[in-house]
């Protein structure tokens, strides 16, 4: 009984599917359902009853499979340990991101760690969040960062840091007087406006159409995209304004290629944010290199003191953003160490 075998049979009954737990294991479905199979056969018991839509575990399933979760992550705990007894600095964390979150921003995180994990290293993999929840449940990845998770039955959600929402627009666009001449924008200057969105699918484009329907505004969609820098490229292209996070606006702000302005809101109205959480897999042991990894990204979780005070961000005639400085407690802490697939 090959513990391969068994990681495919726990991922088939995390996901509550053969067709999800396959492509988590990278396995053809087909190699996915004669792997349960084999077990059944070498068992003599039936783990899963396929008479049922949806399946369901059987008693001797769910007992087995109790026990597969703790063989195979004591069998990568073993690994870990032997790797690390044959090179002390061996420790490698594996870390599955959204795209918007950027290989720029999570970069920052790597003198400290290094000097606390000596040799440490952390891979880090950029993919569309139902990828980050797959890979984290399926073991492939220790941590994920996400955006609007939640603790559930199968993950434990822990908040990193609110990033405040702005008005992105060309320079040349006619927000950016008005942003000037005002501090910001109010939200129903937004009417009738062009607007370049984020992908349906995703949480924080259900939060913004959420924060635009309270406040009564109607844009024009001219195209929606599943992932940040390609809404960047098309604002500044001219296919419309944008609201996006203002920690992944900052560095077109800094170049002068995108202007970004808050949101002017009524008093006591809070900020519009979108909060990125630290994910891993409920009940899963971390090792010291993850945890201490965990530890330096809360450390930092203010990130600027403009996504503490939405007030600090404002913005000139020519449309650029201007942020106010980090305080000490904010600077760079650790960080990256290897990186795979950064597509930011």
């Amino acid at each position: 009984m090959h513990v391969e075998t068994l990681s495919i049979f726990c991922d088939v009954v995390r996901h509550g599917s053969f067709s999800r737990g396959a492509i988590a294991r990278s396995v053809s479905q087909s190699a996915a359902s004669q792997a349960v199979r084999q077990l059944e056969k070498q068992l003599g018991a039936e783990l899963i009853d396929r008479s049922k839509r949806p399946w369901e575990l059987t008693p001797e399933g769910a007992i087995f499979f109790k026990g597969c979760q703790e063989i195979v992550e004591r069998y990568r705990e073993l690994e870990d340990a032997v790797r690390h007894h044959q090179d002390p600095s061996a420790h490698r964390v594996r870390v599955a991101s959204i795209y918007s979150v950027g290989l720029q921003h999570l970069s920052q995180y790597v003198d400290q760690f290094q000097a606390l994990v000596p040799g440490a290293a952390v891979d880090l993999d950029y993919m569309q969040p139902d990828q980050v929840r797959m890979r984290v449940l399926s073991d492939q990845s220790d941590l994920g960062l996400l955006s609007f998770a939640v603790s559930g039955r199968d993950l434990t959600a822990i908040p990193w840091k609110d990033q405040l929402m702005v008005v992105a627009y060309p320079p040349s666009h006619r927000l950016a007087a008005l942003a000037t001449f005002q501090g910001g924008i109010r939200p129903s200057e937004l009417s009738g406006e062009r607007f370049v969105a984020l992908d349906r699918v995703l949480p924080v484009r259900r939060e913004i159409d959420k924060f635009l329907r309270r406040h009564e505004v109607e844009v024009e969609i001219t195209a929606e995209f599943d992932n940040v820098e390609t809404v960047k490229q098309a604002v500044d292209e001219g296919a419309g304004i944008a609201i996006l996070p203002e920690a992944t606006l900052r560095r077109e702000a800094k170049r002068g290629t995108l202007g970004q302005a808050r949101l002017l809101l009524a008093p006591g109205e809070p900020p519009l944010v979108r909060p990125l959480s630290i994910v891993h897999r409920r009940k899963r042991r971390l090792n010291r290199a993850v945890m201490e990894f965990i530890r330096l990204l809360l450390e930092d979780a203010g990130d600027t003191a403009a996504e503490r005070d939405p007030a600090s961000v404002t913005a000139d005639a020519a449309g650029n953003g201007r942020v106010s400085a980090p305080s000490p407690s904010d600077r760079p802490t650790a960080a990256v160490v290897a990186a795979r697939g950064a597509h930011v």
